[in-house]
């Protein structure tokens, strides 16, 4: 398994000035990514502030593993999030639980 950054966008859906427990299907996303992080796949994740973005740390073979992975994201499907940069990550600094 390789590590990547991936930085994710609001989509179009993305209702401005509202929080992200205020969003639609919020329940489903939480579930969604939780059940990613319990099988290591997500190691780390969290939205960048003052930006749209959001900073994801995956563990895949390949680009084609993390897009197949997230599009079973209710909030991809719904415009809600879209895949902005895939980009493999070198760790050289601390480390990533297991």
């Amino acid at each position: 398994m390789q590590l990547f950054a991936v930085i994710l966008l609001r989509g179009g859906r993305w209702r401005a000035g509202a929080a992200l427990e205020q969003q639609e299907e919020w329940d489903q996303h939480a579930r969604f990514m939780d059940n990613l992080t319990e099988r290591g796949i997500v190691a780390l994740g969290g939205p960048l502030e003052g930006t749209d973005d959001v900073l994801l740390i995956m563990r895949a073979g390949s680009e084609e593993e993390i897009v197949q992975a997230l599009g079973g994201d209710p909030w991809h499907s719904m415009d809600l999030l879209r895949v902005k940069s895939i980009a493999r990550w070198t760790l050289r600094l601390g480390k990533l639980p297991d």
